[in-house]
């Protein structure tokens, strides 16, 4: 085992043990301190491979559409226009040819009209694409490509030992108590709409968010923010002028600051970024979810080579 791969599991340990002590003060902690780094450091890697668009100026858009975003209070709505975003960026990161890109782009609104006639639940996609499904679905899609990539069998070891932390706290969920009230009460008015959606997705309607919602987000953000860090040497987002570092580290400082100085303005800042980031990453997350489904097909013969697996 490498030494990158023992830090690698090192974190997601303590990420899990973290998630049990501090349920309630982990994921405010993380998405405070450690979720402002992410976000520029990964906007800055982001722009350097133009947003995996054909143009960056296209950019624009979905960064439009972040800052509109924080105006649309109805889910529903809100999971509309994220759906309609992703499939967007999904077309116009993986078509080159802008005829094939029109015939999918028909297809895409054709899709999204029935989905509004069987009244597909769109706010669920609202709460959950930006949260949930973000940090974990998306980091599941991406260690499992980098798994294959390396052909390493830690890895997939890692990956399953993060499968088995979550079933964990499912089955044995943290403590609901809180070692600070005030945290515990910050934490549902921000991310308290998290456990109702989850609970209509999975078919248990009353789900709450106690010890097993709180210390399921806590262990997924934490860990997020954490293998985002630990593979600054294999895609290499460090790997930028000195000048837009240092930029980057008092984005992230003063961001953080902010939110411990002023909560109401430091969240609505780290909202905003927040989903920026998530927004950008729209067409990467396209390819990646593309890739894997390739190389399942590719395992089962249904195609000829492997294809190019995103970092």
């Amino acid at each position: 085992m490498r030494r990158a791969d023992i830090v690698h599991l090192g974190l997601l340990l303590a990420a899990l043990a973290a998630a049990y002590a501090l349920p309630f003060e982990l994921v405010l902690l993380s998405y405070a301190i450690l979720g402002p780094a992410h976000y520029f450091t990964e906007i800055s890697w982001l722009h350097d491979r133009g947003y995996f668009l054909p143009h960056r100026a296209l950019a624009a858009v979905p960064a439009a559409v972040a800052f509109a975003a924080m105006f649309i209070a109805t889910p529903y709505w809100l999971g509309l226009t994220l759906w309609c975003l992703f499939a967007a960026g999904a077309i116009a990161a993986t078509t080159a040819r802008r005829r094939t890109a029109l015939l999918y782009g028909a297809i895409a609104v054709a899709a999204t009209l029935a989905m509004i006639a069987v009244d597909l639940p769109f706010a669920l996609i609202g709460i959950l694409l930006p949260t949930f499904i973000h940090v974990c679905v998306f980091t599941l899609v991406f260690m499992t490509l980098g798994a294959l990539r390396a052909g390493s069998g830690v890895q997939f070891a890692i990956l399953g030992v993060y499968v088995a932390a979550i079933v964990l706290i499912l089955i044995v969920p943290p403590w609901a108590g809180s070692a600070v009230p005030g945290l515990a009460r910050i934490a549902q008015e921000n991310f308290g709409t998290v456990a109702p959606a989850l609970g209509s997705l999975i078919g248990v309607p009353d789900l709450t968010f106690g010890g097993r919602v709180t210390g399921l987000l806590s262990f997924v953000y934490t860990y997020h923010y954490l293998n985002w860090f630990i593979k600054a040497d294999v895609i290499r987002w460090s790997n930028v002028p000195r000048p837009r570092l240092i930029a980057i580290a008092i984005l992230s400082a003063a961001s953080t600051a902010l939110y411990f100085y002023d909560f109401n303005v430091g969240i609505l800042v780290l909202l905003l970024v927040s989903l920026l980031h998530v927004l950008l990453e729209f067409p990467l997350n396209a390819i990646s979810i593309g890739q894997l489904g390739a190389y399942a097909f590719r395992r089962r013969g249904l195609v000829s080579s492997a294809p190019r697996l995103s970092p």
